[in-house]
């Protein structure tokens, strides 16, 4: 896993708040080198942001959580 560099975080995070409509998302990158960047909506961490690089093409994953007492009553 490569570290993204300061140009890749704000690029993504224009790309994410154009792509799901919300001027909340925030892409933060880590204090220290080799730790995850995360990915937050109105401050709160909601999941994670990976870079891969195979054959020369970046892209980028991001994994999700959700607890399941945050979930509505069913």
């Amino acid at each position: 896993m490569a570290d993204m560099t300061l140009s890749e975080v704000t690029r993504l995070q224009t790309t994410l708040q154009r792509l799901l409509g919300s001027p909340k998302l925030a892409v933060v990158k880590p204090a220290r080198k080799g730790m995850s960047v995360e990915l937050a909506v109105s401050g709160e961490v909601i999941g994670t942001v990976h870079r891969d690089e195979d054959e020369g093409e970046v892209s980028y994953a991001i994994h999700i959580t959700v607890l399941e007492e945050d979930l509505p009553p069913a």
